[in-house]
């Protein structure tokens, strides 16, 4: 497979070409180095159409061949590709593979490109800064503190499902899945209801690049800094109670956030709250659309919806990938040696279906044990929204299926449409009927 087939995904990858008698890292124009993983056989390849219509399969084979791959993206650059589950789980926790961009070596895919005032977040911070700043925010994430919204998520969820209940069918994505996480979000951060429609075409733009509009990224980025520098502006003038303006005291008082920081911290809320929670909705709810045995036994005992909701995050989730990393050692993964600053990439979609760790991976059982899944990551970088991503996936589910009794797909498996992104696995639209 060849990158230049690829989808348009900065996150896109496929095994370096076979057949060329050099090694994976030659074919992308790299010195080769060793020890390096061999050269992939026919077997290995993976078409990039199959990945997006079901990632599993292809990863399937190539966690089966081995654990490491050395991958190209779709822009040529290299990198190295982990699918099996105790390697994905170890490097999540391994100090010495770096999120900071800093220790990136020249040539490698580093990840989405982000101006300073956005690109100052978590996912690109080591310690101590990582500490700092994680800390900073992290009381408004605890599991105290999500579960005083328990009621606002709630009535939110029931009054998105209050004007559809009349309709008997539609897109579950646009009309369910999409507005409940955003308004959650958004109430946390103190974001005007007005000002909200904008924030999924922003981030579709920046998450799936259009190949024939590439300014649409750029013009994306402009518009999310304009917008939270107004934003900003107005909660320095107009403080309330909400996470946004305890962000700015603790900048504007006590001077432990930067103003890059500020900004990049309250885009990384609204982005990583919003993406995530949307495709763990949606992917939840057709596995169970999918399934009648699941559904017909979630819906018998409710009560078992946490544990439900975990495995549900381990078979189809939301990010097949973990964010990029960088080594600022050589490492040894999976009996590869990975030079330092050379790019790492984690595949947890691959992970969580490695019978090593989880027996019969491929199917969906409510009542596995599916402790040590790592949808919500690993480690110091462990998902801060974890516990709000939880209560909202909970409550949508719960809301869901009390409400739109027949709950049942509105068109064949095979006719929907999945975000052309190896970044986000997630639904275009879910075409239901109740």
């Amino acid at each position: 497979m060849d990158a230049r087939t690829t989808p348009a995904d900065p996150d896109a990858v496929a095994p370096a070409e076979p057949g060329t008698g050099q090694s994976a890292a030659a074919a992308v124009g790299t010195p080769p180095q060793t020890p390096r993983a061999p050269a992939p056989t026919p077997a290995d390849i993976v078409d990039p159409a199959e990945l997006l219509a079901d990632p599993y399969a292809g990863y399937a084979r190539l966690r089966e061949a081995r654990s490491v791959h050395r991958v190209v993206g779709t822009d040529g650059l290299p990198a190295w590709l982990v699918t099996r589950y105790e390697d994905v789980r170890q490097s999540l926790a391994d100090p010495r593979l770096s999120l900071d961009k800093a220790h990136a070596a020249p040539g490698g895919y580093r990840g989405l490109a982000l101006p300073p005032a956005l690109d100052a977040n978590l996912l690109n911070m080591d310690p101590p800064d990582h500490t700092r700043v994680r800390r900073l925010v992290s009381q408004a994430f605890t599991p105290r503190h999500v579960a005083r919204l328990r009621e606002p998520v709630r009535r939110t969820a029931d009054a998105l499902l209050d004007a559809l209940a009349p309709l008997g069918r539609t897109d579950l994505i646009a009309a369910y899945a999409a507005p409940l996480p955003i308004a959650v979000i958004c109430e946390l951060l103190g974001v005007a209801a007005s000002d909200r429609p904008d924030f999924r075409s922003w981030t579709d733009a920046l998450v799936v690049p259009d190949p024939a509009r590439p300014e649409r990224a750029k013009e994306a980025v402009g518009a999310l800094l304009a917008f939270f520098a107004r934003l900003l502006a107005r909660k320095r003038a107009e403080p309330a109670d909400d996470l946004l303006s305890a962000m700015i005291a603790v900048r504007d008082e006590k001077d432990r956030l930067s103003e890059d920081e500020l900004m990049s911290l309250a885009f990384l809320i609204l982005f990583a709250g919003y993406e995530n929670t949307v495709h763990l909705i949606g992917n939840a709810t057709l596995a169970l659309l999918r399934d009648p045995a699941q559904l017909a036994a979630l819906r018998a005992d409710p009560a078992r919806i946490g544990p439900a909701v975990e495995e549900l995050a381990r078979y189809d989730g939301p990010a097949p990938l973990a964010i990029r990393r960088f080594p600022t050692e050589d490492v040894v993964i999976g009996g590869v040696t990975v030079r330092a600053g050379e790019t790492v990439l984690l595949s947890l979609a691959a992970a969580h279906r490695d019978p090593r760790r989880f027996p019969d991976p491929d199917r969906l059982d409510l009542g596995r044990d599916t402790t040590g899944h790592l949808a919500l990551g690993h480690g110091i970088h462990y998902c801060l929204g974890a516990p709000l991503a939880r209560l909202e996936t909970e409550i949508a589910l719960t809301a869901l299926l009390e409400r739109l009794p027949g709950l049942a797909l509105d068109t064949p498996v095979d006719r929907l449409r999945w975000r052309p992104s190896m970044r986000t696995r997630g639904l275009l639209a879910l075409p239901v009927r109740y």
